[in-house]
């Protein structure tokens, strides 16, 4: 299938690319690396009357971490320059874990971290972990910056909260207040097909003590799934069997399958009650061998 007619423009600015958004209010595409936004352009699910290419604007390719433990990636960093940074494992470990399970490999020369975060895809990597991160996209538009908490950022599929004439410029996460652990577990029938399901944790610990806690799921509902809430029981104390048993069942009572090719809803909820099991149990014989 041949997609719509539309016009390209490829600005060297943010500010000029955020006028040319504003000029077509509502009815223009910001491109990045293309992998989610060119298959819906050509199935016709969307039909902009504009694409803004946005790979000349300098300075949007970074990721790094910054000294007091805060991650910053730019809206150009694509998903290998996350695979192949080191300092992703010590800082972001549920970053470096989801990195290499991001589509296929020829996917993660071109896509972007902050793309596909953008996307709202419910099957998307990188939102449940930016959501179990607790981190924050900054948009730029015609007024200024503003910073969209994760949470928030997300409102449905395939929905964000971005404004006709905003870009989206740099996904944050924040400082952790203890040392940041975690883990991304995703069931795929084959490399690169959609998955079956997904958990993002991540956990900052002080020795053995979980000190604060982020579960999100991907893949088991119509949206991103933030399950942090039912992961509170651990702040405060020690990863228990017990208090893994509780948590997992929480995290996987927040799911919201549907039974498809892929397996029945009660199938797909234990895929989660299982995956937060492990994690969880891994980070706590981590842990007990620190302490």
């Amino acid at each position: 299938m041949y997609p719509s007619r539309f016009g390209y423009e490829a600005p060297k600015t943010l500010e000029e690319a955020i006028a040319i958004l504003d000029k077509y209010a509502g009815e223009a595409k910001v491109l990045s690396g293309g992998q989610s936004l060119i298959p819906v352009i050509k199935l016709r699910f969307a039909a902009p009357e504009m694409l803004v290419d946005i790979n000349g604007i300098p300075g949007l390719d970074y990721n790094r971490v910054d000294p007091d433990g805060s991650i910053h990636i730019g809206a150009l960093c694509r998903h290998e320059d996350l695979e192949n940074n080191a300092l992703m494992e010590k800082h972001a470990p549920t970053i470096a874990a989801a990195a290499p399970l991001v589509s296929d490999p020829i996917v993660r020369t071109r896509g972007t971290f902050v793309g596909s975060v953008c996307h709202a895809d419910p099957q998307g990597d990188w939102a449940a972990t930016m959501t179990a991160m607790g981190g924050h996209i900054v948009a730029q538009g015609p007024k200024g910056t503003r910073e969209i908490a994760m949470k928030d950022f997300v409102i449905g599929p395939f929905q964000n909260t971005l404004a006709h004439n905003e870009i989206a410029i740099e996904a944050v996460i924040p400082a952790p207040k203890g040392v940041r652990v975690g883990n991304y577990l995703k069931l795929e029938r084959r490399v690169g097909d959609f998955a079956t399901a997904s958990v993002a944790v991540s956990l900052e610990m002080n020795g053995e003590t979980v000190i604060s806690a982020g579960i999100a799921l991907a893949s088991v509902g119509g949206r991103t799934i933030d399950a942090t809430a039912a992961a509170q029981s651990l702040v405060g104390n020690k990863i228990t069997p017990e208090l893994i048993a509780e948590v997992a069942a929480a995290v996987a009572a927040t799911a919201e399958p549907r039974t498809d090719h892929r397996g029945s809803s009660d199938y797909k909820r234990q895929i989660v009650k299982t995956f937060v099991s492990r994690i969880l149990t891994g980070l706590a014989t981590t842990a007990q061998k620190a302490a």
